[in-house]
């Protein structure tokens, strides 16, 4: 087998979206004739951990750790939370904020840690790699990020070994929704595009999760036709769905969303038209039950308590990714949240696919151009209504509601094995292939 180097920072025992993609490609790799070694910090800041995902390592695979310093301590110290406080992606907060803290903070963070926190293992792993290579051959590198300080340490070792190098983008970087909260300086802004170009410019392929992301980088750096941004989503594991536990349908109308819900993927189109149909609905008053499963920022909170629907939601902040595949096929509707923010038509989230595989109705708040709206309608999942629709987001949580209560059965998805991740794998392999043919 020819061999690949993986550079990346999450890997079990975190949970959480980052390690799911390259977990579930290590996962199958072997079957197309790729052997992965990995690289990843020895004592990293995860947000969440997750032991189950373990099972999906498969036997007897390299795995190469260094130690990282990140600046978190610091950073919790400056904001007056605990040493074991777990550190939240994408600026979501659970607890209101220090206003005033937290701008320094953020403005630390987004002008001295660049491209990100994990830029301090940068040199130390060039360092050790380099003689791990000398040592052990590998026919391909590998990053994925964010963070983006992935790209930054296999981009000076392909070079140095002459080695090919794919660089994959599982978020953008300085397109993401969050970028202008950075408070960057300008030098800041032109040294994070400085080090976008380079890696956009040097990689051999480069791979996104959805077709508005490749349009959005070509926008920012043009690349040839042979070496043109490849497409390749995220998926779901078709033996995620092997289960032994009871999948009974939950008795309640339960509208569950899984995963994160920062401020910018709060669904308030979805609470003003879940609080005008309890006026209307007057079984609904017993039926209903919102379920959210993982981290949710307080100002989602906020705004479920201003409509009337705080008693009506069970909250669970973090759940084993084995439990959770049941969960969401227990659901009677599951809600996809698109963040309303500039870059919402190329976000694809990955717990999307892990929803098409449940089998479950799909109610989804995003932008009707959008990556999420084709494969909804190519898929036939689910119903999509636009930020702030919610007379259209009403009629579609009625028509789910009356399916419920006539017992009518959800039709399943069509289509959807192009998004297995096995599937997927072998699309990455092709690509692999490629490069390291030349």
């Amino acid at each position: 087998m020819k061999k690949a180097l993986i550079i990346t920072y999450y890997w079990p025992p975190s949970g959480g979206a980052g390690v799911q993609r390259w977990l579930k490609f290590v996962k199958y790799l072997r079957d197309y004739n790729w052997e992965p070694v990995i690289y990843t910090p020895e004592n990293p800041e995860f947000p969440e951990n997750d032991p189950s995902l373990s099972i999906d390592i498969p036997p007897g695979i390299t795995v190469w750790k260094q130690p990282i310093w990140e600046p978190y301590n610091v950073y919790k110290r400056l904001l007056g939370r605990k040493k074991e406080e777990k550190i939240n992606a994408a600026f979501l907060s659970e607890k209101k904020k220090n206003r005033m803290l937290e701008t320094i903070s953020v403005w630390i963070r987004g002008n001295f840690f660049i491209p990100d926190a994990r830029k301090y293992w940068i040199k130390p792993s060039i360092r050790f790699l380099t003689m791990k290579l000398k040592e052990n051959s590998v026919d391909v590198i590998i990053s994925t990020g964010p963070p983006h300080s992935m790209h930054l340490i296999a981009m000076p070792l392909a070079k140095t070994f002459h080695l090919p190098w794919l660089a994959d983008f599982r978020d953008p970087w300085t397109s993401i929704d969050f970028y202008d909260e950075l408070k960057l300086t300008s030098w800041a802004d032109r040294k994070h595009h400085f080090l976008e170009h380079k890696v956009l410019e040097n990689a051999d392929i480069i791979t996104v999760i959805s077709n508005s992301m490749a349009v959005d980088f070509r926008k920012i750096h043009p690349r040839d036709y042979k070496k043109d941004y490849k497409v390749i989503t995220n998926g779901f594991d078709d033996s995620d769905l092997m289960t032994d536990f009871p999948s009974e349908m939950d008795k309640k109308f339960s509208l569950a969303h899984i995963g994160t819900l920062v401020s910018t993927r709060n669904p308030v189109t979805v609470w003003e038209a879940l609080s005008l149909l309890l006026q209307e609905e007057v079984d609904l008053k017993n039926d209903l039950e919102i379920k959210l499963i993982g981290k949710v920022d307080y100002t989602v909170m906020a705004s479920l308590q201003r409509s009337g629907l705080d008693s009506y939601v069970t909250k669970i902040d973090y759940m084993p990714h084995n439990e959770v595949v049941i969960s969401q096929r227990q659901a009677q509707v599951l809600l996809l949240i698109i963040n309303n923010t500039p870059n919402s038509k190329m976000i694809l989230t990955g717990k999307f696919f892990e929803y098409l595989a449940a089998g479950r109705p799909i109610l989804c708040l995003g932008p009707e151009e959008g990556d999420a709206a084709r494969i909804l309608e190519e898929t036939k999942s689910g119903l999509l209504a636009g930020f702030g629709e919610v007379e259209k987001m009403k009629n579609h949580i009625l028509y789910f509601y009356h399916q419920f209560k006539t017992r009518i059965p959800a039709p399943k998805p069509q289509n959807i094995n192009r998004y297995s991740r096995k599937e997927l794998t072998r699309e990455l392999a092709v690509l692999l292939d490629q490069i390291s043919s030349k």
